[in-house]
């Protein structure tokens, strides 16, 4: 059984070997994100935040980010992904096919349930990824039924990964009152709360949630030890675990933005051009400096002269007067000091700074997204598949670190509590299922597919109206070539018909002409005989015609 000791040693020892990211994030949390919590400070609720940011384009470029990841990943009011077994023959089943899209449904209610708070959590989730380049989201069971998911501050946040480089232990501390310690735990409150609890109620103690890998467990055991995690909670002032129990999967899901194979936490774009950000600090004081002096410059006085005293100082309000600033040639006695500062040169520098900050956010790529122009279809796809290509290292690792781990632990506890239904029978013996990505992302990362297809539809017409084999266009099957690129396109599978719906109508279609040409060559007879008629052409003489004519 693991001992609070242990825990609290190993916790330590993590600590100290994380020291040098604390720094760097601290600044970080200065100049970029100065709301967020503190990692190697403390700071009073309420305390002003923003003493030492002078130059804002960080912390608007790491907003925008945050809202174009979740547009790309997880965009709200949107199904952003679809489920399917892994076994392709079994997805033909009409049964499997309800279960997952029910499923799918489901997963969809309880993330847009309010008291869930995914999304405004999964927001805070993607700032830390942006500004620190790690992001940690806590997804628990709600009592009562439903999920809850709380955004966890990396300051508070540690974490360990196996050999495979997966973390897969977590450490989160936090702070509780002992009035709330014996309000939750009652008597097995730590010592230290219980004794608190009459004298100082409100008196804080630190506390550490521990999730690891359970070496040894028993899946058919119902209780905490056939849970493939282990959860501890540890007074930490006492070292005494004041709560056991265990997890079906890892509910601290922990993400990264890229990582240093010799480090164990990633780096986010904020880092990666955190000496840019420093310099437009810096530039933003020395530009204000010189403003200042440009808009209110020194002045110069002569050292002999009678200005500066009794009644004949310097005025600088609004219509004051100065004697004595004319000698008796008119030159001026009080001249203003010239700097020399260029400020066009500075706030040139300072934008080529800003374009920096930007791109390393992916800004610059939103804003392309968004912006309205004018492209022909062939051009809106060669930059979906451009901007595609960038984006697949951002979103590829967190659709495996973070959007994976956490379906299937949603998934998980939504059989768990019945509001996902009991597998079919098809799938008990191979229940592994896999994720497809309908958002942005994967939209834009297939746009090459859609890219393709355009071209090569395109080259069987012309090819076909040059004059070329007519029989060309028999090659490609149009209807699921037209498929393909709605699926590619996001359009939803109920605005299609299916293949059987199309096969009737082209069945109604065939019948439709056969009844027209039938009418058209009754048309043509009819039209005969009256002119025969009008020839004077006895039906005797028709018949007779008729018998005359050798059988074929």
């Amino acid at each position: 059984m693991t001992s609070g000791e242990d825990c609290i040693r190993r916790w330590e020892r993590i600590k100290g070997e994380r020291v040098n990211h604390d720094r760097t994030w601290q600044r970080l949390q200065e100049i970029v994100w100065p709301f967020a919590g503190d990692f190697n400070t403390s700071t009073t609720p309420g305390e002003r935040r923003t003493d030492r940011v002078y130059e804002s384009s960080a912390t608007l470029a790491l907003e925008r980010f945050a809202a174009f990841m979740e547009s790309l990943l997880t965009p709200r009011n949107q199904t952003w992904h679809r489920l399917r077994s892994s076994i392709p023959e079994l997805n033909e089943s009409q049964a499997v096919k309800e279960w997952f899209d029910l499923a799918n449904h489901r997963l969809f209610q309880v993330r847009n349930d309010p008291a869930a708070r995914y999304y405004s959590q999964k927001h805070e989730g993607y700032k830390a990824l942006g500004a620190f380049g790690n992001d940690t989201l806590f997804v628990d069971e709600r009592p009562g039924g439903g999920i809850r998911y709380k955004h966890c501050h990396l300051g508070h946040t540690w974490v360990e990964q196996n050999h495979e480089g997966v973390v897969d232990t977590v450490y989160y501390a936090y702070d509780l009152t002992a009035h709330q310690a014996v309000q939750k735990w009652g008597p097995a409150a730590p010592a230290a709360a219980q004794r608190a609890i009459e004298s100082d109620p409100l008196r804080k103690s630190q506390y550490v949630h521990v999730v690891k890998p359970r070496k040894n467990y028993d899946p058919q055991r119902v209780d905490a030890d056939g849970m493939a995690f282990e959860s501890l909670v540890i007074a930490v002032e006492e070292s005494q675990v004041v709560e056991r129990g265990g997890y079906h999967e890892q509910p601290y899901l922990f993400s990264r933005y890229t990582v240093n194979p010799a480090e164990t936490y990633g780096r986010g774009p904020a880092e990666l051009i955190l000496p840019d950000i420093e310099m437009l600090q810096e530039q933003e004081k020395t530009l204000q400096r010189s403003g200042h002096k440009a808009a209110d410059p020194p002045l110069l006085l002569q050292s002999d002269g009678p200005l500066g005293r009794g009644q004949k100082r310097v005025s600088l309000k609004p219509g004051g007067l100065t004697y004595g600033g004319l000698d008796m040639n008119g030159r001026p006695a009080v001249v203003p000091l010239q700097s020399g500062a260029n400020l066009p040169i500075t706030i040139e520098m300072m934008e080529q700074k800003r374009e920096a900050v930007s791109a390393s956010f992916l800004n610059s790529l939103f804003l392309q997204m968004t912006e309205n122009r004018q492209m022909t279809a062939t051009e809106v796809m060669e930059r979906a598949k451009e901007k595609g290509q960038l984006l697949a290292p951002t979103t590829g690792r967190q659709e495996a670190e973070m959007l994976g781990p956490q379906i299937s632990r949603e998934q998980g506890i939504g059989q768990r509590q019945g509001w996902i239904p009991p597998l079919p029978q098809e799938l008990l013996e191979a229940p592994d299922f896999e994720i497809i990505y309908d958002n942005e992302a994967a939209r834009l990362q297939r746009s090459e597919d859609a890219l393709a297809i355009e071209r090569t539809a395109g080259w069987a017409l012309q090819a076909a109206q040059a004059g070329a084999d007519p029989t060309l266009l028999e090659v490609p099957n149009w209807h699921e070539m037209l498929r393909e690129i709605a699926e590619i396109n996001g359009v939803s599978a109920r605005l299609l018909k299916d293949q059987s719906e199309v096969s009737a109508a082209i069945a109604a279609q065939a019948e439709r002409s056969q009844q027209q040409e039938a009418l058209a060559m009754a048309s043509q007879g009819a039209s005969a005989m009256k002119d025969l008629k009008a020839a004077g052409v006895t039906p005797d003489q028709l018949n007779d015609a008729a018998g005359s004519i050798p059988p074929s």
